[in-house]
């Protein structure tokens, strides 16, 4: 009801059945699908049909809870158990309003209220109203803010398993504000306990030879907010996002020099990923980035066995289109800052066309006329890569026209 509400394209229904049973359900041809509560599909339309249902906390997590359900159970009963007013809103059959928690007011003003004090039985909910603050842009009430809070120092986000937080925090980033996410989960202390990478980063000043007028954190998330103005990849937005972490280690005696940060990230994205389960796509890309980001901003300036030497590294020649992704990447690190986002950024054109250029050799010929040559396998294999990259590089200079 909350889309609909809200003049939004609505993905998919949210179907409660009161008044009946499991048996009942299946007798009418509905099929059992759910495992920790009772959830059926229509016979004919396939969409899900949910018996109305009442949780009990029994332990920390988000599935720590016993679910009971009877043909006793009503539908405000269900809807309690929701975690936000805007989300307990339903439609009987006949197309009335059932609004027990005055969600229809909170949507109207733009306001993520929870509905009762068991919002705190369920850390994921932090993740999630995070994500709708970002998603709609909507403020958090002050009570359920500082319920937030309590969860956070009551050690609740501990509980959260990795896969539910990337799931969340994915989702988030593929927002159209998803700084908003970061935001309040920032500001209810979430962030410091579930990305502490990114915590850190505000406060930490930029090298005084870029933006000085704002610190890294804040740079991130506009870097955020511009990828998906772009409508980019959530591996590209997951980049963009973890493509400063070395800065956030750098000694503030050295502030603001963060020397060597693009190396200090590896490390620290490896374990970020392994901790909250990140899928080796996003991982790679995010490495990549963090590690070259700088190389790229300076490419104008790379001679030609320079760039010969950053495609090689971030495997271009193989994965081109992570390649392109690669270089999204950066310019959002370039756009990322006040009155940068619609500067030019050669750089992206730059390096395509160098990698056109490079691709354009004929590799297998060059391995052709040094095998009639040469016998031994080591030294073929180590003159083929030498002819080939030296074949690359003749071509980046003749079309970028770049000297040595």
């Amino acid at each position: 009801m909350r889309d609909e509400l809200l003049g939004l394209p609505v993905k998919d229904h949210d179907y409660v059945v009161v008044g009946s049973t499991p048996e009942e359900m299946e007798q009418l041809g509905y099929r059992p699908v759910g495992k920790d509560f009772p959830v059926f599909l229509h016979p004919k339309t396939k969409e899900q049909y949910a018996l109305a249902r009442t949780e009990r906390k029994i332990s920390r997590g988000y599935k720590g809870f016993e679910v009971f359900t009877t043909p006793k159970v009503s539908l405000q009963e269900d809807l309690v158990r929701r975690d936000l007013t805007i989300n307990a809103i339903a439609k009987d059959k006949d197309g009335n309003i059932i609004d027990p928690f005055n969600g229809v007011a909170d949507l109207e003003a733009g306001i993520l209220r929870h509905i009762s004090p068991a919002f705190s039985e369920d850390p994921v909910r932090i993740l999630r109203i995070a994500r709708f603050a970002a998603r709609f842009s909507f403020r958090i009430a002050p009570e359920t803010l500082a319920l937030m809070n309590d969860m956070v120092h009551n050690g609740e986000v501990e509980a959260l398993v990795p896969e539910r937080v990337w799931q969340e925090i994915s989702r988030g980033l593929m927002e159209d504000n998803p700084s908003r996410m970061f935001y309040m989960l920032r500001e209810c202390g979430a962030l410091s306990r579930i990305l502490p990478e990114v915590d850190v980063l505000f406060g930490v000043p930029q090298s005084a030879h870029t933006h000085p007028e704002i610190d890294t954190g804040l740079h991130t998330m506009l870097a955020i907010d511009y990828s998906a103005t772009k409508n980019y990849s959530l591996p590209v937005r997951f980049a963009v996002l973890l493509h400063d972490l070395g800065k956030g280690t750098t000694s503030p005696e050295e502030w603001p020099h963060h020397i060597d940060h693009e190396q200090r990230s590896l490390q620290i994205i490896i374990d970020l990923s392994e901790r909250i389960r990140i899928p080796k796509e996003s991982r790679d890309l995010a490495i990549l980035v963090a590690q070259l980001h700088d190389k790229v901003h300076q490419a104008e300036a790379l001679n030609p066995k320079a760039i010969a030497d950053l495609l090689q590294a971030v495997d271009a020649y193989r994965k081109p289109d992570r390649f392109g992704e690669f270089l999204l990447a950066c310019a959002c690190d370039f756009h990322g800052f006040p009155g940068y986002a619609n500067r030019p950024y050669p750089q992206t054109r730059l390096l395509h066309k160098a990698l056109t250029a490079a691709q354009s050799i004929n590799a297998g010929e060059l391995a052709a006329a040094l095998r009639e040559r040469i016998n031994d396998n080591t030294l073929l294999s180590t003159a083929i890569n030498t002819k080939v990259r030296e074949a690359r590089i003749a071509k980046i200079k003749q079309v970028l026209n770049k000297t040595d």
